[in-house]
């Protein structure tokens, strides 16, 4: 008889992958469909960050490397750190990692027993739990409320700490709500971690993308102690330079603590493919124009479908104020969220993510992506007002 471990029986994975598979497998039965499940942008990987990497497999940069990262990483990423936030971090300082969700992953292993809590958002991007139950974590959540915009109240966050708290995990710009903290709001969430002694892991995955109509902007807690005591900043390039397939992302964290997470990532993956971190360093060296472009059209994109979201009989959507997610109110239209979104996907051939998935106070919100085209959500978002005529 097979046997499974008790930590395997508790992992719920990416549901929005498994929604991609299930809208795949219609396609092949030959359905039309129209993508908003997933955080992947449409945009190809800027052309020069291709050829680094081309460049890098010819002269054979394809062999195991320092496993927390080539010296030249550590340097761009500083130098972009410095201009970004303000302050220069050691290169003790930085892991470069196979993406962000690892990054998660190897934080909590090294900070936080079994069970010991973590307190962050409701809802929140879905590994968050399933890694904190890997690891036999309890999981806090402080509910975000639409008529808030989504954004964390630092007094509702101290209200949740308890004895069993370790550390807090926030994510600004917000997955799934697309909602951005300020820097009075920052600075009130870091002064709570301090005055607690908590760890303060900070997923600034969409960092690059907060829209120039939003009334605040980007703010990192890392400023406060330049991530030399508790602060951890969590970074990928899937996002904003359209590389979510190279498995490429850095993380920013006390030299202490970088040095017990190197470790385990020579345990799990030994190292980042050099040629991978060369692309990287070309990313982040380079112009940014391709970023600015790009974030142009995802707010053409985002004026585009939440305008057409708001015209669908029983959903109404607020602007996000950065990274490229509609989160739609749907408790009008007579359905849960999953029953919404497994309605549009059988009727319409419209994927999208429950709220539910993202947390319990996700429910009754459905997420949108909008990494996608105009055309398509101009396609996809006509289907949706046909169907809820």
């Amino acid at each position: 008889m097979k046997h499974f471990s008790e930590a395997s029986k508790v992992l719920e994975g990416q549901q929005m992958f498994q929604i991609l598979s299930q809208a795949r497998q219609l396609e092949q039965a030959g359905r039309d469909i129209v993508h908003f499940e997933i955080g992947d942008p449409d945009f190809d990987t800027p052309p020069n960050i291709v050829e680094k990497c081309i460049e890098a497999l010819r002269r054979g940069d394809t062999h195991y490397t320092n496993s927390s990262g080539t010296e030249g990483f550590k340097r761009a990423a500083a130098d972009i750190t410095q201009r970004s936030r303000g302050f220069r971090p050691s290169h003790d300082q930085i892991l470069v990692t196979q993406g962000g969700n690892v990054q998660i992953y190897y934080a909590l292993a090294c900070t936080v027993n079994p069970g010991e809590e973590v307190v962050t958002v409701d809802p929140c991007f879905v590994s968050y739990r399933s890694i904190m139950k890997l690891l036999g974590i309890v999981p806090v959540g402080v509910p975000l409320y639409e008529e808030n915009q989504f954004e964390l109240d630092p007094a509702d966050l101290e209200k949740a700490i308890t004895p069993k708290t370790r550390m807090i995990l926030i994510n600004s710009p917000h997955n799934p709500t697309g909602a951005v903290l300020g820097e009075a709001e920052m600075k009130a969430i870091y002064d709570i971690a301090e005055k607690y002694d908590l760890y303060l892991l900070s997923d600034e995955v969409y960092g690059r993308m907060v829209y120039e109509d939003a009334d605040t902007k980007f703010a990192s807690p890392s400023v406060y102690d330049q991530c030399k005591e508790r602060t951890i900043i969590v970074h990928s390039f899937s996002k904003s330079y359209a590389m979510t397939g190279w498995r490429i992302g850095a993380m920013t964290a006390p030299a202490d603590l970088v040095a017990r997470m190197q470790l385990l990532l020579e345990t799990t993956t030994s190292c980042v493919s050099p040629f991978i971190q060369a692309a990287a360093i070309e990313a982040m060296t380079a112009s940014q124009s391709a970023i600015s472009a790009m974030m142009q059209e995802y707010r053409q994109r985002r004026d585009l479908m939440v305008g057409l979201l708001n015209q669908i009989r029983g959903v109404s959507c607020q602007y996000p104020k950065g990274a490229f997610y509609a989160f739609a109110n749907v408790k009008k239209s007579g359905m849960t969220d999953r029953e919404f979104a497994d309605h549009i996907l059988q009727q319409a051939g419209v994927t999208a993510c429950p709220g539910s998935f993202f947390g319990r106070h996700g429910e009754g919100y459905v997420r949108f992506c909008f990494a996608n085209s105009s055309a398509n959500i101009q396609k996809g978002m006509d289907r949706l007002l046909a169907l809820f005529q």
